[in-house]
């Protein structure tokens, strides 16, 4: 049985816009381990479920089309906004 991962999109950390943070992704997970290439050394596998990504409006419509497809699943909650509240005078304290 394929695993899911649902969760929302984290906030660009090298931009200050918010575009597009309401929307959750369901993201299938490797079936096996990535295996490193006898000749050149880099990590594959021959699984490209991996990178399947498919978005959705909410949380409720992931879940449902993960138990529709036949899907385990788990859920990882958005993380909470930290906001540092500061005044311009103090840069100069």
């Amino acid at each position: 049985m394929k695993t899911a991962r649902i969760f929302q999109r984290p906030k660009n950390s090298m931009q200050s816009g918010r575009s597009r943070l309401d929307v959750w992704m369901l993201e299938l997970e490797p079936a096996k381990a990535q295996e490193a290439d006898p000749l050149t050394g880099w990590n594959g596998g021959g699984d490209v479920s991996n990178q399947v990504r498919i978005t959705f409006p909410t949380a409720e419509a992931a879940i449902a089309y993960a138990e529709r497809e036949g899907y385990a699943y788990h859920v990882v909650p958005a993380p909470e906004r930290k906001l540092k509240l500061q005044a311009y005078a103090d840069n100069f304290r």
